[in-house]
């Protein structure tokens, strides 16, 4: 019996910490309709946060490449590729790295905040935070 509660509280805990995380799968949703058009999964590489587009829901879509992007990412695979590169850990947020917007092919400085355990902030800026746009991505159940 005591194993059994020690494992239910450690199970517990150990979902508690994970959805403290940016870390995992996030659902990016069309501003106007709210439906899912892509999953991103966050990741850790090198004590930086990276984050590459797992899924993309629209069939039509799902071949789709970069063709508006510059340099490497010209003309590759939407599909798997890296948007979010480099950001690291300052204070409750993630900052110093980069966004790309795949439709525009056009590359931003960016910061990520967790909002709640389910919600995570994003924003993309030109310069100064001032001017940009966020958009927030929401935990994939």
């Amino acid at each position: 019996m005591k194993k059994l509660i020690l494992t239910a509280c450690i199970f517990t805990i150990s979902l508690s910490i994970n959805a403290q995380t940016i870390f995992g799968k996030w659902e990016n949703r069309d501003e106007e309709s709210g439906k899912v058009n892509s999953v991103i999964e966050v990741y850790e590489k090198d004590g930086k946060a990276f984050a590459k587009i797992v899924e993309i829901t629209n069939p039509e879509r799902k071949d789709a490449v970069c063709d508006k992007c510059d340099g490497d990412n010209k003309n590759k695979p939407i599909l798997g590729m890296d948007i979010l590169t480099g950001l690291e850990k300052d204070g409750s947020e993630w900052s110093g790295g980069e966004i790309l917007d795949p439709k525009k092919g056009k590359v931003y400085k960016c910061f990520i905040e967790l909002q709640g355990k389910n919600k995570l902030k994003v924003r993309g800026y030109l310069g100064v935070s001032l001017f940009g746009r966020t958009v927030y991505w929401h935990r994939k159940s």
